[in-house]
């Protein structure tokens, strides 16, 4: 059976979700936000981990949002994987992102 590498498989994880915690824009997700959801799913290798995604306003409401996701082990969240983006009010089709793998 070949090694995984936990940490990357925690950041390709991050990277899924992050996507899909962006697939919509600003005016929907100016909806639900602030929010957030922790669940239990499976990285890419196949682990359990913890996925937690949260949709915050990053300097005050109905201006841009800030998309978080932060994947781990349960018995690890310090060394899980954390990348955010934000999502601009005025231009929804740019994208900042950032990445904090920890």
């Amino acid at each position: 059976m070949p090694s995984v590498d936990r940490q990357q498989d925690l950041a390709d994880a991050a990277e899924e979700e992050l996507a899909r915690a962006c697939e919509l824009g600003w005016r929907d997700l100016s909806q639900v936000t602030p929010w957030g959801d922790t669940y239990e799913g499976f990285t890419p290798a196949g682990r359990s981990a913890q996925f937690e995604r949260n949709y915050l306003w990053v300097d005050q409401p109905k201006g841009d949002v800030c998309v978080e996701v932060v994947v781990y082990q349960p018995q690890a969240y310090e060394r899980g994987v954390r990348l955010t983006r934000v999502i601009p009010r005025r231009d929804s089709t740019k994208t900042e992102m950032m990445g904090d793998q920890e």
